[in-house]
């Protein structure tokens, strides 16, 4: 089966009331063979969300849809050609942090990733490139109450995954498994049948 299957079944991306900013989760098949996405850490003089690991992303202009607006973005803050997005893959569902009513659209894509990318310092401290089964090891995430809620958080060597993007990670992460988990009930069922 091809490994991005699992991520073309995602649902579409959506465009709720009140969305002023869109993320970029690019994915990209290394080397190896395994699926990393690319983060970014916020450098710690910024104004909002200093030092925090996120995906690239930022707020909507002129009458941007969301996947505009992410590659936008990711080309400002990492120098991501448009082009090297190969192809939109779906959404996730979005997500709010302080301002409830202004929802952030997380569009998930499958990228070329070019040989290098530089990463804008006004915004970007670092690029992180962790893999997929990184992510999905269970053993790396942790709870914490934070300000009346209880948040995820994944420590990665460069910073702390955690609030929106953590959120959304989550989000990308049950998909797999979920799609993960019917794909192993229909080869079982397939198995079965054959017998």
């Amino acid at each position: 089966m091809d490994k991005w299957s699992v991520y073309r079944s995602l649902p579409d991306v959506v465009d709720p009331p009140g969305s002023e900013a869109a993320v970029l989760v690019p994915l990209y098949e290394d080397i190896n063979g395994d699926i990393r996405v690319i983060l970014t850490r916020r450098p710690d003089h910024m104004s909002s969300h200093p030092g925090d690991v996120v995906f690239p992303g930022g707020h909507r202009e002129g009458g941007e849809e969301p996947i505009a607006t992410a590659t936008r973005e990711a080309w400002e803050e990492i120098r991501l050609p448009p082009e090297n997005v190969i192809e939109v893959l779906g959404g996730l569902d979005p997500v709010t942090t302080r301002n409830r009513t202004k929802p952030i659209v997380p569009v998930v894509v499958r990228i070329d990733r070019p040989d290098e990318l530089v990463p804008d310092p006004a915004e970007v401290d670092i690029i992180i490139e962790p893999t997929m089964d990184e992510l999905l090891d269970e053993d790396g995430w942790v709870t914490r109450p934070w300000v009346g809620h209880t948040l995820w958080f994944y420590e990665i060597d460069d910073g702390i995954l955690w609030g929106a993007t953590a959120f959304m990670m989550r989000d990308l992460l049950r998909h797999i498994r979920s799609q993960d988990s019917e794909s192993g009930k229909r080869t079982a069922e397939s198995g079965a049948h054959d017998e």
